[in-house]
């Protein structure tokens, strides 16, 4: 018998006002690195936030390895959007890193010297250990983004929800987070990840969702990622350079 998938949605719904932005989803997410894809306002980081409770559903259920969140929420982590965070809050890079070992913490006192190095060698993994000290909110986009991928290493989750990892980043930083996300299929680990740069989906997945409020297709990447189902799931709203680098990626699929 196969193990319970590490996200499952069954007829989810999600609206916002008389707006339906998620509609009936039906999906499970497979082992491996996953992309959710699809335009601007298809419900692809709506479906996360359903999924881990952070905006109500009308209806469906999502669950984690055959569970309910609350009862495996140490298994998962989540990159947020960076807009959504208050980069003026007092903390440094190592406090934010150390709120995913807080777990295994005991929740008075300070944080013990163990859990400490165990933030800093997930810094360091993604090359921000010279910045533990740094006010998060003093860090640019990229370092910024570095320090929440280095959270959720530091929590070593099974299954890491992303939410828009590469919008606004540097080279250097979209490269350090590839290499993560390679690092966590390699040790077993899952993502699932909200993606908006159709030319490097085969590069960087191996699944693919394609969504617009329904789900219009998923899968694995080479049989998925066509020409035929990204039209239909971006119908007149797919430009003219999208289009270009969907074929040539469909192509080298």
């Amino acid at each position: 018998m196969n193990p319970p998938a590490p996200l499952a949605v069954t007829h989810l719904t999600v609206a916002y006002g008389e707006r339906p932005a998620v509609w009936d989803v039906t999906w499970e997410a497979p082992p491996g690195l996953t992309a959710i894809v699809g335009p601007n306002g298809a419900g692809k980081s709506t479906l996360l936030k359903a999924a881990l409770g952070l905006v109500p559903a009308l209806s469906g259920q999502a669950l984690f390895f055959g569970r309910p969140l609350d009862e495996v929420r140490d298994r998962v982590g989540y990159l947020p959007q960076r807009a959504s965070v208050d980069w003026d809050f007092p903390a440094t890079a190592l406090d934010v890193v150390c709120m995913a070992r807080y777990p295994r913490m005991r929740w008075w006192g300070a944080v013990p010297r163990a859990q400490k190095e165990a933030a800093r060698a997930a810094l360091a993994q993604v090359g921000m250990e010279g910045f533990a000290d740094r006010q998060i909110g003093k860090l640019s986009g990229g370092q910024q983004q570095r320090v929440f991928l280095a959270r959720a290493l530091a929590q070593d989750a099974e299954l890491v929800l992303m939410d828009e990892p590469f919008a606004a980043v540097d080279a250097a930083t979209e490269a350090a987070i590839v290499a993560v996300l390679r690092g966590l299929a390699a040790r077993g680990r899952h993502v699932v990840a909200v993606h908006h740069d159709l030319g490097t989906v085969p590069e960087y997945f191996s699944n693919l969702l394609l969504i617009n409020a329904r789900v219009f297709a998923a899968g694995p990447v080479k049989q998925v990622f066509t020409q035929a189902n990204i039209a239909a799931t971006y119908g007149a709203r797919l430009p003219l350079l999208e289009e270009a680098s969907v074929r040539a990626g469909a192509d080298g699929a």
